[in-house]
């Protein structure tokens, strides 16, 4: 069975320490129905957005946000864009519907990737493991920056990831560590021809989400992997070329990487809603309305949408990066 390589770093710990008093805060605020959808509705959006975004989507945050609300025919854009956050927006709505998951296996695993490439590739690809051998260049230089495993180990390896998953000695593992294992190794096997990444994003999700980390499903890690895109395609990579073999890698240094994604975002999203819960109870200890006024949310989406506020104006917050990035097969970059 393999076993994952990794140390519990004092940055690991940290950021785990982070989580855990992010979610509590979160979990306990006591905000009113309207902001919880709120929430939710922001953090699907920036998981479609910024999770096709760093497989060189084009949509704006605009564009994205017309897409997941069902208004796609309003969007000039490439078509294939657009079907990526329609996709996007199916496996979340597919992993929002499951419960109570008890063992994640392989038909699980094909189910969500033919979602998150449906009308993207041929029919026989979808939901389906390759059968050729694919490299991952440098999008800038066209050098071979990894080599996945060959086509033929791709089930077994698969299935090794899912043994532990599912095992007893898989489970003892912290759910945030078992998540961002998950994340890699699906990433690093690269089991098909398109949708690796947003479907170890995806699977990795699902794994918070099913174990006891879904937080109110506030946040989106897509958002902080974009804007830290460097880092985060450099530290799978960094991983991946330790050792031709999966099982000799030492994950350590992507998972403080997938920690601190997940502590900055929930660190981020706890603030917001600490800011509403003190609004809330100030209120409910006056005998006042507890829902905001219309300048209090305006305000609250102007930080929502901006991070900060300044004398000096504020940008549009959706920067793009520039720098070159691992590139698949099929010309899509990503990892």
């Amino acid at each position: 069975m393999y076993v994952p390589k990794y140390t519990i770093t004092t940055s690991v710990l940290k950021n785990i320490g982070l989580v855990e008093a992010a979610k509590e805060v979160i979990e306990n605020a006591p905000l009113v129905p309207a902001w919880e959808a709120k929430f939710r509705g922001e953090a699907r959006l920036k998981a479609a957005h910024y999770g096709t975004a760093l497989e060189g989507n084009d949509l704006t945050f605009n564009e994205a946000k017309a897409v997941m609300e069902g208004r796609e025919s309003e969007v000039v854009a490439r078509e294939r864009d657009v079907q990526e956050v329609i996709n996007y927006r199916s496996v979340l709505d597919f992993i929002e519907g499951l419960k109570d998951v008890n063992n994640y296996t392989k038909d699980l695993l094909l189910q969500m990737h033919g979602l998150v490439v449906e009308k993207l590739v041929a029919r026989e690809q979808t939901g389906q493991y390759r059968s050729s051998q694919v490299v991952l260049k440098n999008s800038v230089t066209g050098e071979i920056g990894f080599r996945p495993p060959q086509a033929a180990e791709v089930p077994f390896l698969v299935d090794e990831l899912l043994r532990w998953l599912n095992g007893e000695y898989g489970k003892k593992e912290h759910p945030v560590l078992r998540a961002g294992v998950t994340h890699y190794v699906l990433a690093a096997v690269h089991p098909f021809i398109e949708g690796n990444g947003r479907t170890a994003r995806a699977l990795a999700t699902l794994v918070l989400f099913n174990e006891g980390y879904d937080i109110k499903r506030f946040f989106a890690l897509e958002e902080y992997f974009d804007k830290h895109a460097e880092e985060y395609f450099g530290s799978l990579m960094t991983v991946s070329n330790q050792s031709p073999m999966l099982e000799d890698r030492d994950l350590t240094p992507w998972l403080e990487v997938f920690t601190q994604a997940l502590a900055m975002e929930l660190t981020r999203i706890k603030e917001q809603v600490r800011e509403l819960s003190v609004d809330i109870k100030i209120k409910e200890q006056r005998g006042m309305q507890v829902s905001l006024s219309e300048r209090q949310m305006k305000l609250m989406e102007y930080l929502h949408s901006n991070g900060e506020m300044s004398q000096g104006g504020a940008g549009d917050g959706f920067g793009r990066h520039d720098f070159a990035r691992p590139k698949g097969p099929d010309g899509q970059t990503g990892y």
